[in-house]
């Protein structure tokens, strides 16, 4: 017997490596010292971009999302999902990414399905300027089901120590702007496919009017990543807070950046909730604090800053591409709760 036949096949890691090696050093940027199959990726970090460095780091998944990506047989999306995610975790604190690691799992490893992951990991690192310097494929024969996997991101950033976002300056008058999500991102899916494949009996390459695209398409859209108009206003000192709105919406995730004493006001009329949230609710007959508080509703990024630089945040962000930001809501003295208006 060998290992092969324990269900572990070393000549498809090898091409995996082979593929992904490319890809991977595409993304290299000048900080990156070593090479693809190294023990330990190497990160010269530069002190003259950053005198005072803080690193900041964070890891996460695409929870089962994976499961859409399982139905219709697209496996790049994921991968770009994975490090958009991670970005966002990061730059809410003021942090632009230096590098990325990732780690697949699956029971049965197939060097194309591996190699459309990481294009899409790859793709994302290389638009935003962040090395993807290595990473762990597992072969788990007998974990995980046939044709399945399970993928996760590493990311270290750096930002200077004067620079940090922490809404430790945070006070009530201060203005809430969103940034619009492009979906449900990564979050919220395990209700969303009960709704959609089970509720309402949807196939994934089924054409949903509503939505004016297959229900796999609709929930297999990508996870936005917000650095390019958010670097502009951390450039110009004008960003008091940000949040990266995930699971728990912007119900649980606003308060995690408010000082103590401070909560929030909401106007849910402030912007057009997208079509794919208004369909999930009605068919799965969801109460609306209850979408509120799993799904982003249409906001992915809220941004606190002074009521009296709120007009040059929006120039700001209108300058970077981003044609419609919102007027969510204002900050106000509380317990940290945000309260909506319906």
């Amino acid at each position: 017997m060998d290992y092969r036949q324990a269900g572990v096949d070393i000549d498809a890691g090898n091409e995996t490596v082979r593929r992904i090696k490319s890809l991977a050093r595409a993304t290299f940027t000048p900080g990156v010292l070593s090479d693809i199959g190294s023990f330990g990726g190497l990160f010269r970090l530069d002190r003259d971009r950053f005198p005072d460095p803080v690193l900041v780091s964070s890891a996460d998944g695409v929870g089962t999302k994976l499961k859409v990506a399982f139905l219709t047989g697209r496996h790049n999306t994921v991968g770009a999902d994975l490090v958009n995610h991670c970005i966002n975790d990061i730059l809410v604190q003021g942090a632009r990414p230096l590098f990325f690691l990732d780690y697949l799992a699956t029971g049965r490893l197939s060097p194309d399905v591996a190699e459309q992951i990481v294009s899409g990991i790859a793709a994302a690192c290389l638009e935003h300027g962040c090395a993807l310097i290595g990473g762990e494929t597992a072969e788990m024969p007998g974990f995980y089901a046939d044709g399945e996997y399970d993928i996760a991101g590493f990311i270290v950033g750096a930002v200077d120590r004067a620079k940090l976002v922490n809404g430790r300056s945070i006070a009530p008058g201060d203005v809430l702007i969103g940034l619009p999500s492009t979906g449900l991102h990564t979050n919220g899916y395990s209700l969303a496919r009960r709704v959609m494949f089970d509720i309402a009996g949807l196939g994934a390459g089924t054409f949903v009017p509503e939505l004016d695209a297959t229900a796999g398409d609709a929930l297999l859209a990508p996870h936005r990543c917000y650095l390019p108009v958010v670097a502009p206003l951390l450039d110009r000192g004008l960003v008091k807070g940000l949040a990266h709105i995930t699971g728990g919406g912007i119900t649980e995730n606003l308060p995690r950046i408010l000082p103590e004493g401070c909560g929030a006001a909401i106007d849910s009329s402030a912007w057009i909730v997208p079509p794919i949230f208004r369909f999930i609710q009605e068919r799965g007959r969801i109460g609306r604090e209850e979408m509120f508080r799993t799904f982003n509703m249409g906001v992915g990024l809220v941004i606190v800053c002074a009521a009296e630089t709120a007009e040059r945040v929006l120039d700001t962000i209108l300058e970077a591409g981003e044609p419609h930001p919102v007027r969510l809501g204002i900050v106000v003295a509380g317990d940290g709760s945000v309260r909506y208006t319906w």
